[in-house]
């Protein structure tokens, strides 16, 4: 057993969702979204370095020691899967790993509106997952993936830089590719993919042109395609994927994305003060013909409001999803404001209501 198994078994045990090693520190854990630090000795560089070489793969130690960045997949069998990356800072070697569950959850277990889950049974089309760093996006996104597993007969191929969730195939036949072990990189492994046969097709980041382009195009040439991207909202989604755009392209791909979007899921992380464990709050995009309508003409500053009014299609505000978690007491008044949209909603809850310096 490797010397760093018995910190990812802590973090098992303590329901953390991050290992942080830094030089210079004690080990640390990010336990329902805060940082403590394990009660072990302070580690420098020779200890770090000692530990994660333990277990990592000679090519990446290599890449590692050339750019000084790397990521991987780490799997204990029976315990979790890691995703890892390592990096190079002032002090030395650090490192953060980030656990991913092996069961993977259904959107009823973690207890997501009911329209998510039929984005697993759309016929084409664009799907976003959208958020910060550490939303939840890969969980959400691995629950919609396996409702489709378990209900479609289809072909998914997934492409993730490293592997997260597995997926055992069940109804579907599932093929997990990663980035730098199985492809060279994700526009590579989307324009391989659509001589694969496949049906849904699942890109772990949108990180550059080439690789929204082939997304897009995928999405509207009859694949179901889901993707990530690091935005807050669904508006700025939309507005994002154009961006990547020179400008002179900004018009076509407005008209080939209203054509090919069917929803954007964007979600914040809540730590619940009912109870031990965090809960999501999700702001849904359903992409009807009037929001089509929108996206074509530039016009993605009246998409709020158009979701305000298309409930009945599963739509809903991120400040609206954030009133609900409050009202049902899962979270509190102050991170109910920090993470709003419309703070003013919020300010009537708070106690001592701050300044609000990023409204000035």
């Amino acid at each position: 057993m490797a010397k760093i198994d018995a910190f990812f078994k802590l973090m098992n045990e303590q329901g953390a969702s991050d290992l942080h090693l830094v030089a210079g520190q004690p080990p640390m854990l990010r336990i329902t979204g805060e940082i403590e630090r394990v009660k072990y000795k302070v580690l420098d560089n020779d200890d770090i370095r000692t530990m994660l070489y333990e277990i990592t793969p000679e090519d990446k130690v290599k890449v590692f020691e050339e750019t000084g960045d790397v990521d991987f997949g780490y799997e204990i069998p029976g315990l979790a899967r890691y995703r890892a990356n390592y990096f190079m800072q002032r002090k030395g070697i650090s490192a953060v790993f980030r656990e991913i569950p092996s069961n993977i959850c259904t959107v009823e277990q973690l207890g997501l509106p009911p329209v998510v889950s039929k984005l697993a049974l759309l016929p084409r089309g664009l799907v976003l997952v959208t958020g910060p760093t550490g939303s939840g996006k890969s969980t959400t996104l691995a629950a919609i993936i396996d409702e489709a597993n378990r209900t479609r007969k289809d072909h998914i191929i997934t492409v993730e830089d490293p592997i997260e969730f597995v997926h055992k195939s069940q109804s579907c036949v599932v093929n997990h590719r990663e980035v730098g072990s199985h492809t060279r990189s994700f526009s590579t492994a989307l324009r391989g993919a659509l001589r694969e046969d496949p049906d849904i097709i699942l890109v772990g980041e949108l990180r550059d042109l080439e690789t929204v382009a082939l997304a897009v195009e995928a999405a509207s040439t009859g694949h179901l395609v889901f993707g990530t991207l690091h935005t807050t909202s669904a508006p700025k989604t939309v507005d994002r994927v154009v961006e990547v755009f020179p400008a002179d392209q900004q018009q076509q791909i407005r008209s080939t994305l209203a054509d090919g979007l069917r929803a954007v899921v964007a979600q914040v992380l809540f730590k619940r003060i009912d109870k031990k464990g965090r809960c999501a709050a999700l702001e849904i995009l359903i992409a009807t013909p009037a929001v089509r309508n929108l996206i074509r003409e530039a016009k993605t500053y009246q998409i709020p409001s158009m979701m305000q009014t298309g409930k009945k299609y599963g739509m809903q505000l991120l400040d609206d999803a954030i009133m609900d978690l409050y009202k049902k007491g899962w979270v509190s008044a102050d991170e109910a404001y920090m993470k709003s949209n419309d703070k003013s909603k919020f300010r009537p809850f708070l106690k001592s209501p701050p300044a609000d310096f990023t409204e000035a």
